[in-house]
């Protein structure tokens, strides 16, 4: 099941428009106080510039977006950013555009093509992914099955994360949520049904998207 799409890392690329200076910075963060340390990083980083600006959403429903425009015109920086980032689906990270004014205006229309272009520039590089509900299972089960267990896991609906040689092959099992029930039938008849489990969770997964070509 996906919850929501956001960035997999923190990046920053840079561009030159009209002889100014944009550099763009992306994190993922889950709290509005990530988000605020990290536009205090950034300014901090970047005293001398001619601007700063942030955007941010933050929640799985997009409950938080802010931006802003940090001395250019009304309208033409952060909230086009933050628009942006909600028509694309994306939440739960931060964008700063750092501008070094070069001398030549841009004009409104400009500004806002030149803000929006960098913020989609840096999360290129901070690669956009789908955070997914997986299910987590640690099992042990006798060595005569592991080979079988990659085999199924090279071609199946679940994914090895972690093998640890013991007494008996403990290896930890990833799957989407919806795939649990079938995943575990897939262990029962592999195993003869004398797969143990030790722990069973739901935690959430980053998966990159695939560009398109």
């Amino acid at each position: 099941m996906i919850l929501y799409k956001t960035i997999l890392k923190e990046a920053v690329c840079e561009q030159t428009i009209e002889k100014s200076r944009f550099i763009a910075y992306a994190k993922p963060v889950s709290t509005k106080e990530e988000a605020d340390a990290f536009v205090a990083e950034i300014k901090g980083r970047h005293k001398d510039a001619t601007h700063n600006v942030p955007a941010m959403v933050i929640g799985d429903r997009f409950q938080l977006q802010w931006g802003s425009d940090d001395g250019e015109p009304q309208g033409t920086s952060g909230a086009p950013i933050v628009q942006m980032l909600v028509k694309e689906g994306l939440t739960n990270l931060v964008i700063v555009v750092t501008r070094y004014f070069g001398g030549i205006k841009l004009g409104t229309g400009g500004l806002v093509r030149a803000y929006t272009g960098s913020a989609k520039l840096v999360l290129e590089e901070a690669v956009v992914c789908e955070v997914k509900e997986a299910r987590i299972f640690e099992i042990k089960l006798d060595y005569t099955y592991l080979a079988k267990l990659q085999n199924m896991a090279a071609n199946g609906k679940m994914a090895i994360t972690d093998i640890f040689y013991e007494d008996m092959v403990r290896a930890r099992i990833s799957c989407d949520s919806t795939d649990a029930e079938d995943v575990r039938s897939l262990l029962a008849n592999l195993t003869g049904g004398k797969v143990v489990y030790l722990t069973d969770t739901v935690s959430p997964v980053k998966v990159p998207l695939k560009r398109q070509e």
